[in-house]
């Protein structure tokens, strides 16, 4: 996937670290289950308080109540099952993700659901070794009935898993999301275990990186026909999705059935003109869409003045997202046209998109500047002109985005001025050949109060700011809300962050929400280092320093270098 959506499922694995836990945690034994159960009877549970709990488990040992006692027992049993991976018991949420369960330990779990009979929310995702074996859970959901939310991302589910959850289905007749996303034999035809079984009252259906097919496109439009209830659907990271005309038009058909759908995402699913036809009918339906996603759709060049005399429509649409669309100066004309229509608009992104640096003024005075809270133009070739132009909406922004714009070096000022006025919560600069002099007044601005709602700041590859700006930043006051700090260097020798890094140091007792520091390609002696470490450790900060170390846990790939 090559944007920051597609690597959405990705971020939610865990580290080497956590792998190694959940390990351990599995191969620890219980070595007195007797004392633990009494432990528990005493414990919260469904429909019982504690002091009934107590009673109930007194009467069960006199010879009162089989029933009661039973339960209460059952419930402690489910304690203990949770206890081994670290999860917290609770009667209407059942988590159990990253747990790395076994089918046996799947089984086991399905056994203890007649003791949850609340149960409101099923979250087993991230459990790759359950995948053909999900029948030993779906058998036992009868005992669940009133489950609303059921989540099974990324357990390597296979044909027979879902045509085994189709026919669970009947014994949840209250479900309103399902998400089978990160499955990827969910396509190819698997789908039509579904198909006639999800019950009407589904109101969520997600299904990202599924490798659905054209035919999956046929099948899933026929499944939303029976959903008139539906509210959000999300097919992301499908690419093959929509490479077939009239299959995507059965899916859009099926669409025209929800007039409820307030959100809508077909990120990277290879949408096409004849796309933007099939979608049309949909959205003259959809009057309560609210979020529209057509994202990484390349394309749709030159084809989405199609799809925008229908927008107009949309009067509650409060986001619309087209980045990395390869959108021409046509299609952004036709964009302006309508924009003054949607006035319901907040968030709106064109970013990764080259053509749209040249007509940023045009899309300003296009849009309802006071309500917009999202305008993100990263790497989107800004000229001088469209900069200033920018000045005009950054003042009611809580996000600003114009990372890869090397226009910004030397002209930060203008930009943050503007934001005195604006309560912002990020600002990303990557790559804007910010220089010292930036930093500087970064700094001022910082200390004047300006910043003091920010919680991301990245100010990453811009090799051309000295010691001097980044000891000024970091000895200002004025960030103490920043949870996360980027300012890794260029790609390329790394240098040494010795003359700044006793003010960042000292910036550590007012950043009391910091939880992340990136600095990569900086080096430090071992004794400074040490400090630093010492530093972090005690707030729990992680600290990523050259490219694959990190101080505290192992890291993630570097996201801002895939969205570039």
């Amino acid at each position: 996937m090559d944007s920051a959506d597609g690597q959405r499922g990705r971020d939610q694995r865990r580290s080497p670290l956590d792998a190694i836990m959940s390990q351990i945690r599995r191969k620890r034994v219980c070595t007195d289950r007797k004392s633990m159960n009494r432990l528990l009877i005493g414990s919260e549970r469904p429909q019982i308080s504690q002091e009934g709990a107590k009673e109930a488990g007194s009467k069960g040992s006199a010879g009162g109540s089989g029933v009661d006692s039973q339960c209460v027992v059952g419930w402690g049993q489910v304690c203990v099952f949770l206890q081994k991976f670290g999860k917290n018991a609770d009667s209407r949420n059942l988590s159990v993700s990253h747990c790395d369960l076994t089918s046996t330990e799947l089984l086991e779990l399905a056994l203890l659901l007649q003791f949850l009979p609340q149960l409101d929310q099923v979250d087993a995702s991230w459990n790759e070794l359950i995948g053909g074996s999900l029948m030993a859970l779906t058998s036992h959901l009868q005992h669940v009935g009133g489950v609303r939310t059921l989540k099974l991302c990324s357990c390597r589910l296979n044909n027979d898993d879902i045509t085994a959850l189709g026919e669970a289905l009947s014994s949840l007749p209250h479900l309103e999301l399902l998400d089978l996303s990160w499955n990827s034999s969910v396509g190819g035809g698997a789908l039509k275990g579904l198909l006639g079984k999800v019950p009407p009252t589904l109101k969520e259906l997600h299904l990202l990186d599924c490798r659905l097919t054209a035919a999956d496109a046929s099948v899933l439009g026929r499944i939303l026909c029976s959903v008139p209830g539906l509210r959000v659907l999300d097919t992301s990271c499908n690419p093959r999705l929509a490479q077939e005309v009239e299959a995507f038009k059965e899916l859009a058909d099926g669409l025209s059935h929800s007039p409820s759908l307030s959100e809508l995402r077909f990120h990277s699913c290879g949408l096409t003109g004849d796309s933007m036809d099939a979608l049309s009918g949909p959205l003259r339906c959809s009057l309560s869409l609210r979020h529209l996603d057509l994202s990484c759709n390349k394309h749709l060049a030159t084809h989405l003045g199609r799809l925008t005399p229908h927008l107009w429509n949309l009067t509650h649409l409060q986001s619309l997202d087209l980045h990395q669309c390869s959108l021409s100066l046509t299609d952004l004309q036709h964009l302006i046209q309508v924009l003054p229509l949607l006035t319901a608009l907040t968030e709106f992104d064109v970013s990764s998109n080259q053509e749209v640096g040249g007509v940023v003024n045009q899309l300003v005075s296009a849009l309802s500047l006071t309500q917009m809270r999202r305008f993100p133009l990263n790497n989107c070739s800004i000229t001088q002109e469209s900069y200033t132009s920018l000045a005009l909406v950054v003042p009611y922004l809580c996000s600003v985005d114009v990372s890869w714009s090397k226009v910004v070096g030397g002209r930060l000022p203008l930009l943050l001025d503007a934001l005195q006025l604006s309560v912002i919560q990020e600002l990303r600069l990557c790559s804007c050949d910010l220089t010292t002099s930036d930093l500087l007044h970064l700094a001022s601005v910082s200390g004047r109060g300006f910043l003091s709602s920010l919680l991301l700041l990245q100010l990453s590859c811009n090799g051309s700011v000295g010691d001097d700006g980044w000891a000024a930043l970091f000895s200002a006051p004025g960030l103490s809300s920043l949870r996360e700090l980027d300012v890794s260097r260029p790609p390329g020798p790394p240098a040494r962050c010795s003359a700044w890094l006793p003010a960042l140091l000292g910036a550590l007792t007012r950043m009391e929400a910091l939880t992340q520091v990136e600095m990569r390609r900086w080096t430090a002696a071992p004794e400074e280092r040490r400090r630093l470490e010492a530093a972090l450790r005690k707030r729990s900060v992680v600290v990523e320093w050259e490219r694959g170390e990190e101080v505290d846990q192992e890291s993630e790939c570097d996201g801002h270098a895939a969205e570039k």
